[in-house]
């Protein structure tokens, strides 16, 4: 079994991307699992969103506390959420992160990062670009995926594409093309 944690901010779409994601899990032939985890329900404020798949149904029912890989949509988290808590060792980190800014400044504030894999992609750029919402609250979900896929390769772009088309209500094109953008613009980093 594999378990994926997202940390994002409301607003942002981690649970819509992890229900995507689901979505091109099963459609792949996987049983999965995807719940959200919100504290106070609110535009900004920090969410989680869990899921799980395997080839064999999932008997499991609780949070992730050792999840395989993280994803986090908003770079800022990283100051005040232990986003590595619990994670295995060799897993991904997957960080929206600003093409303009030195990560490596960012791996001094948290050497326990290098103990595992760690990928950025401007998901925030892909976004505004595609005018994934407004410039001051991008919605950043459609572009982490396309760039999730690309480095784990759990499942194809092409079964994400679909999840969009079934999930996304407005702009598919736009999260389409957005999804594409960042799975080849991610960067996996060596520390």
């Amino acid at each position: 079994m594999k378990e994926i944690r997202f940390h994002g901010r409301g607003g942002q779409g981690a649970v819509i991307a992890s229900e995507i994601l689901a979505t091109a899990l099963f459609a792949e032939g996987k049983y999965v699992q995807t719940f959200p985890e919100f504290g106070v329900e609110r535009r900004g404020a920090p969410v989680q969103a869990f899921l799980r798949f395997d080839t064999k149904p999932i008997l499991l029912r609780c949070k992730v506390y050792t999840p395989d890989d993280i994803v986090v949509l908003d770079p800022m988290l990283v100051r005040t959420v232990n986003i590595t808590q619990g994670l295995k060792p060799n897993g991904w980190i997957l960080l929206n992160y600003p093409d303009n800014l030195d990560i490596h400044k960012t791996l001094q504030l948290h050497p326990e990062f290098k103990n595992y894999r760690l990928a950025t992609v401007d998901a925030t750029k892909i976004a505004i670009k595609y005018r994934l919402g407004p410039k001051t609250a991008p919605i950043v979900n459609t572009a982490i995926l396309g760039a999730f896929v690309r480095i784990t390769n759990y499942v194809t772009l092409e079964q994400v594409i679909d999840g969009i088309k079934e999930y996304v209500p407005l702009k598919i094109d736009e999260n389409i093309e957005a999804t594409k953008e960042a799975y080849e613009m991610v960067r996996e980093i060596q520390s």
